[in-house]
């Protein structure tokens, strides 16, 4: 009886040894960047308590850019630039009619402006982001000051991430802008369009601002992305995450339209 005992133990080990592994959940991935910020401290403070992994991206040319890009990197937040480009105005934007040397030159001073900056994304820039030129220059001076790139994507016709592509700058592109409508009901629309594009492909990138409309949907709702079985990653995270490949709505087989 003892020997059977034993027998019958070793065959159970022997076929948990053998078993199949469990297959491992499909991983819904988002990430979410802020735009806009350094207009309004109170306001942009509110960003900052949002529960989890915000990406803060500063404009240059606003009257608390400094500061709040101190507290959000103290706040243990990402903090990227956010870049005036064509059509955008202003001492820092860039547009198509200027040279190489003044583009470097309002970079320089926009990432002067905004301390702690691990990389940058485009504000506006529906025309500079279309010019192959400036884009390629662009990308090789990012790598050259080892910082990431966020595509925007305020055109169709963008080429930023393509270029960036081409000389394995690392970067992401946006999927999903939260709020083109300004009303909770159109942002809550927007979000669950994000997760349900995070589970569809593995990720989803969103962009909105610090309007009060999107910081109550997202205050109210990013508390309950776990339960939907969503994991929200910092944006350095998503670009390891994606490996420089583009999304469907990007190109097609990982290369930029």
């Amino acid at each position: 009886m003892r020997f059977a005992l034993i027998l019958a133990v070793l065959c159970s080990l022997a076929g948990v040894a053998h078993a199949a592994p469990a297959s491992e959940p499909h991983k819904a991935y988002l990430t979410l960047i802020i735009d806009d910020l350094g207009q309004n401290l109170t306001r942009d403070r509110r960003v900052l308590a949002l529960p989890g992994p915000v990406t803060t991206a500063v404009m240059p040319d606003t009257p608390h850019a400094a500061e709040f890009a101190r507290e959000a990197h103290k706040a243990g937040k990402i903090v990227i630039l956010h870049m005036p480009m064509d059509p955008a105005t202003g001492p820092f934007a860039w547009h198509p009619e200027l040279p190489i040397e003044e583009l470097g030159k309002r970079l320089d001073a926009a990432f002067k402006a905004v301390p702690y900056t691990a990389g940058i994304n485009n504000h506006m820039g529906s025309r500079m982001t279309a010019q192959p030129v400036a884009m390629a220059w662009l990308m090789a001076e990012l790598q050259r000051r080892n910082k990431f790139f966020v595509d925007s994507r305020t055109s169709a016709q963008t080429v930023a991430a393509a270029e960036a592509q081409k000389i394995g700058l690392a970067h992401v592109s946006r999927d999903v802008f939260l709020d083109d409508e300004r009303t909770e009901a159109a942002i809550t629309t927007q979000l669950q369009t994000a997760i349900k594009l995070a589970h569809k492909q593995g990720s989803a990138v969103m962009i909105g601002h610090p309007y009060p409309q999107t910081l109550a949907v997202l205050e109210r709702e990013l508390p309950k992305l776990k339960a939907q079985g969503v994991d929200w990653i910092d944006i350095k995270l998503m670009i390891s995450v994606r490996g420089n490949q583009a999304m469907a709505g990007h190109g097609k087989n990982g290369i930029y339209r």
